[in-house]
């Protein structure tokens, strides 16, 4: 009995400690976001009545008004703040 209440108090041990190294990595993980965000903001850059969007079709064969269909439903869809920067046929 005396083996199992051992293997038990270890058991125990080691799983809060996985679980405050974890809860540390969350929380260092968040903190980094926040100061890349605030000392790094992403720029962005408009341009003409499109607003911020830049498309480099891959397929040639895709027409304008395919492309223009495209880039307006990532528009509505993301509620302006989408930005198709490259159009791939899978």
């Amino acid at each position: 009995m005396e083996h199992f209440e051992l293997g038990l108090l270890l058991m125990v041990v080691g799983m809060l400690t996985v679980f405050a190294i974890l809860l540390l990595v969350i929380g260092l993980g968040k903190g980094l976001i926040i100061l890349i965000n605030k000392y790094f903001p992403e720029q962005v850059v408009a341009s003409g009545r499109t607003g911020n969007v830049v498309v480099a079709p891959a397929d040639k064969s895709l027409s304008g008004s395919a492309t223009a269909a495209i880039v307006s439903a990532v528009s509505v869809l993301t509620a302006g703040q989408g930005k198709v920067t490259k159009i791939e046929k899978q």
